[in-house]
């Protein structure tokens, strides 16, 4: 069995060619039962979640993640998401190898982000609204640059210090990369606004989104989380990367059909649609869109086994 490090997996998991994988693996048949999603006290702290989320390809290969999230790591000096991916043999069952499971999930992530804004973002999209300073921040303004001509990106956290120095570290070629502490200001200006945060209170209103931004919504992981506020999703043509994960898992959805301001129906597509072309993603330069993700093993197998042929 072979262990895949975070750095090869890095490496391997270039994003136009993990963008395409993840296009190719929405068409496909993978089988993925719902992820299971467990909550762990934490004694004198904030309670942790362990994920683990199974997928196979019948005569490929079988993979399962295991994923902590603790929010309070962060005062310890630790990433708050750990985990580690086992890939398997699809015909014997046998270990193929061990991979970084932090890096395998940014990469993923934002490559699902990237892809469904390939359908969703206008073509034209410029100005990037990154909330968040996380580890998923850096993956998701690279992602989201390698599908739109993105040339301005303003970073925004609770934290004005490490908005600043994530914009400080990231660099992208002919991308203007600056922090701020004025969150309305940017999203009233934004062509794409990203969001990857732990938040339970919305941080992005509807009254901020002018016609033809395109809003990505990757944290609010469980349903007491928030991200987006219920005027946001009144105003967008809703779509996620699927229903069966977002209709139980994402809080941007399920509070706010929980709260009658959005149906089941209401919401357009997921990825299999939009990669299947059952649903042609934006349809004018005027609609405001929403894509909600809270991730899928399918998505893990595919970044897996790219990491793994190219390893």
């Amino acid at each position: 069995m072979r262990m895949i490090t975070s750095g090869e997996v890095a490496a391997a998991l270039d994003f136009p060619g993990l963008i395409d994988r993840l296009a190719e693996a929405f068409r496909s048949e993978i089988a993925v039962p719902l992820r299971h999603h467990h909550a762990v006290s934490v004694p004198g702290g904030s309670e942790g979640t362990l994920l683990l989320m199974p997928a196979w390809q019948s005569g490929r290969h079988i993979g399962i993640k295991i994923v902590t999230v603790f929010p309070d790591n962060g005062q310890r000096s630790l990433p708050s998401v750990m985990g580690v991916y086992l890939l398997l043999d699809g015909m014997t069952g046998a270990p193929v190898a061990l991979l970084d499971g932090p890096t395998l999930t940014t990469r993923r992530t934002a490559a699902a982000s990237a892809l469904a804004a390939r359908y969703l973002a206008r073509p034209d999209a410029r100005r990037l609204v990154m909330v968040g300073t996380g580890a998923m921040a850096p993956q998701l303004i690279t992602a989201h640059a390698t599908v739109r001509p993105v040339r301005e990106v303003l970073v925004w956290g609770r934290s004005p210090e490490k908005a600043e120095a994530l914009a400080a570290k990231l660099t992208l070629p002919d991308v203007t990369i600056r922090a701020t502490e004025d969150l309305e200001a940017a999203v009233r200006d934004a062509d794409i606004v990203s969001c990857a945060t732990l938040s339970t209170e919305p941080l992005v209103h509807g009254r901020w989104l002018r016609p033809g931004t395109h809003l990505d919504l990757v944290g609010a992981f469980t349903p007491r989380m928030r991200e987006a506020d219920d005027d946001a999703i009144r105003a967008a043509k809703i779509f996620v990367d699927t229903r069966e994960g977002a209709l139980k898992e994402a809080g941007d959805i399920v509070r706010p059909i929980q709260a009658g301001v959005l149906s089941e129906s209401g919401i357009e597509a997921d990825l299999f649609d939009l990669t299947r072309g059952t649903h042609p993603g934006r349809r004018s330069a005027e609609e405001i869109t929403l894509f909600k993700s809270v991730g899928t093993a399918l998505e893990d197998l595919a970044a897996a086994q790219l990491a793994a042929e190219r390893r």
